[in-house]
Formats: structure tokens, C-alpha cells, sequence
């Protein structure tokens, strides 16, 4: 019997989606082209079909108009390539940012929880302030951005009275829709709260600070400090706490996402614009754990950036360019590309979970702690 291939996803969101779309696979080319290993025809002929862009609350740093601004900005690299399209793109990256901002303010004017549409890296405000940070750093938006995130951590309290962490969501984490009820307070590069930790460090090491952002940088890292397990699988933090408690009760894969690697780097940028070198050192030598237990890089997924190999790999990179001994991974780091090689080639196209963003991470695996390229931006690792 033959079974017809599935039916393309030909809508506007899907084309648009640097998550899963065909505006990922164009993050590839511009970069190949960029290195001179590649041309700039299919990437030029992704980003013009990729419109109308999708500019409402829907849209953040991986869907729409600022997914197409990203795309654009490291397709520019500087030049004045794209400049028309770039300068009507931060316009509206601006008109979109107010009204989401002044949406925020009165969520938490209410007492009411957030959801991760609102702050997180993907699709909320964390994502768009990354974006501004490379289109506009000293524009209102970008302070207004950090000024909410400095609001996101400070305690809001439940029903009862007690104080919650501000970022403390009523709803459960995607992947599993019954682990958390009450809500939780996610700890997650991608949907948690070291996303806005990398923002307000990545902004404050840039030299844009705002009130009170060093307090904020601090709060997140003492909830950290205070959910970190230390046991005979190393240091680690759990995925999320919730009425429960922390969850997984074991150790979970060492992923980008939400593992350590990814938290091991938002702690480490927060360290850098501290200049905490206690928590510099415990968070390095977390990730130092973390890359000699083979049992837990072998939950990793495949070679994909999210859940795989290839987002260790860009992580470890930027972990190791800022790390007081970068030599401590260097001898780790010919294993993780080996363990790359061997890893599943994704089944989709996209970057996050397919196959432009493991051959992205892979670009740089002979360079160890240099890495070249502002790809990963989107991830929040630089």
C-alpha cells in the first residue's frame, strides 16, 4: 500500500514560524552565506515568500514580524543589506511591544498570574526584548521590557496570602498537562525565569541597565540557589516547583531548554555582570558534572538545538569562551561532537527541533570555545 506524504503547512504562521518553518531553514542559509560556504539565492527567496507578516499578540521573537526582523538582522551582519526592510520591521516591533507592556502592567496591577505567552523566550516579551537588544538597545521598549521583568520577580501573592515567585504560571508546562496542579514556577531557559535571568544580565553586561535590574538579577539567583540540587548526579536544578515540589524527582536530560547546560549559562552571565565569582565558579563546574555523566547525555534526544546534542554543543561553547578555565571542557567537547555524529538526524526541518538548527550547532564543532556566528542569539546564550 502507498500512504501519500503528509500535506505541507502552507499558512501564514507555519511559513513565518522560526521555530518550525521555512524562515528556519533561511537562519542556515544566511549563515553558510555569510561564511562564504553557501550563496544567498535560497535564503533570499525564503525571506520574500515568507509575508504578510503576522504583527499581533500572537507573534513574538520565533513567529511573525520580529521572527522576520531577526532573520534579517543577521542576514545584514552589519551591512546596510535589508536596511529599508529592517527600519519599517523595528517600527513595528515597536508599535507591537506597547501594548503587550501596558497588558502586563495590568495583569500584575490585578494580582493575576502570568502565562508564558507573556514573559517567556519563544513567545513572549523575554523574546522581543532579545531582538531589541540587537535593533535598538537604548530604545523606550527595551527599558520598558527590562522594567516589567524587574516587576516579574518580585513575589505576588496567591489566594491565600502567600507569596509566590512572580513568574509563578496558573497553568501546567506543555509536556504534561497534569504535572503541576495549582500552577508552577517554571526555572527553564525557554519558558522560565533564567530566560529573563539571561535578558537582564545580557542587557546590564551590554551597558543598558534600568532600576532596580541588578535587584531583579539577584532574586532570580537566589531562587535558584534555593531549588539547586546537589547529590551523586552533580549539581542540577529541577524544571520547575510547583505545590508539590520540585519536578522530575530524577535528573532530567541535559538539554538546552530546560537542563542544566542552559541554566548553567544563565546563571554564569548573571556571575559575569555581578562579578560574583562564587556563583561563577559552582555554575561552571555544574556544567563540568553534568558533561562526565554519560547516563544523562544519553537521554538527549537527537542532534536538534531544543532537546538534542547540537544545543549542548552551542551551549557549551559560550559556557567555555567566558569560563575562568576554559580549558576544563576543551577535552570534553571532541566526545560531545562525537556523541553529535552518532545522535539521530532530526525528522523535521525546522530550528529548534530539526534539522537547520542541529547543522547550525554543528558549524562550529571543530572551533571548541570560539564559536563564530550571532545565530544563537535566539537562544539567549549571547
Amino acid at each position: 500500500m502507498t500512504i501519500a506524504p503528509p500535506t505541507p503547512d502552507t499558512s501564514l504562521s507555519a511559513r513565518q514560524s522560526l521555530a518550525h518553518g521555512p524562515l528556519s531553514t533561511a537562519l542556515l542559509h544566511i549563515e553558510r552565506a555569510l561564511r562564504g560556504t553557501g550563496g544567498w539565492t535560497e535564503a533570499r527567496r525564503i525571506l520574500a515568500a515568507t509575508g504578510p507578516l503576522v504583527e499581533g499578540r500572537e507573534a513574538g521573537l520565533f513567529l511573525g514580524a520580529p521572527a522576520m526582523a531577526f532573520a534579517l538582522h543577521l542576514a545584514a551582519d552589519g551591512t546596510d543589506r535589508y536596511a529599508g526592510a529592517l527600519h519599517t520591521l523595528d517600527q513595528v516591533v515597536a508599535a507591537h511591544t506597547r501594548p503587550r507592556l501596558a497588558a502586563a502592567h495590568d495583569r500584575i496591577d490585578a494580582g493575576l498570574r502570568p502565562t508564558f505567552a507573556e514573559y517567556d523566550l519563544l513567545r513572549g516579551l523575554t523574546g522581543v526584548g532579545a531582538l531589541l537588544l540587537r535593533r535598538n538597545p537604548h530604545g523606550p521598549e527595551l527599558r520598558g521590557i527590562l522594567d516589567y521583568l524587574v516587576r516579574l520577580t518580585e513575589p505576588l501573592a496567591d489566594r491565600a496570602g502567600q507569596p509566590l515567585p512572580g513568574w509563578w504560571v496558573a497553568h501546567a508546562p506543555a509536556s504534561d498537562q497534569n504535572a503541576t496542579p495549582g500552577g508552577h514556577a517554571n526555572a527553564g531557559l525557554a519558558h522560565g525565569i533564567a530566560g529573563p535571568l539571561a535578558l537582564l544580565s545580557l542587557t546590564m553586561r551590554a551597558g543598558v541597565h534600568t532600576e532596580r535590574q541588578e535587584q531583579a538579577i539577584r532574586r532570580i539567583c537566589r531562587w535558584l540557589d534555593q531549588i539547586r540540587q546537589n547529590d551523586a548526579y552533580g549539581l542540577r536544578w529541577p524544571r520547575w516547583i510547583s505545590h508539590r515540589g520540585a519536578s522530575p524527582a530524577r535528573p532530567a536530560a541535559p538539554s538546552w531548554c530546560y537542563g542544566t547546560p542552559g541554566l548553567v549559562r544563565a546563571q554564569q552571565l548573571a556571575a559575569i555582570v555581578l562579578e560574583d565569582n562564587d556563583r561563577k565558579r559552582m555554575a561552571e563546574r555544574a556544567l563540568t558534572y553534568c558533561l562526565a555523566d554519560t547516563r544523562r547525555l544519553d537521554m538527549l534526544a537527537d542532534r536538534g538545538l531544543c532537546h538534542g546534542v547540537g544545543g549542548v554543543l552551542r551551549t557549551v561553547q559560550r559556557v567555555a569562551a567566558d569560563a575562568d578555565t576554559p580549558g576544563e571542557y576543551a577535552h570534553r567537547f571532541e566526545p560531545l561532537v562525537r556523541r553529535y555524529l552518532l545522535a539521530a538526524v532530526p525528522e523535521e526541518d525546522g530550528f529548534l527541533v530539526g534539522r537547520a538548527g542541529a547543522a547550525l550547532a554543528h558549524l562550529d564543532a571543530e572551533a571548541a570555545t570560539t564559536p563564530q556566528g550571532q545565530w544563537d542569539i535566539c537562544l539567549l546564550l549571547t
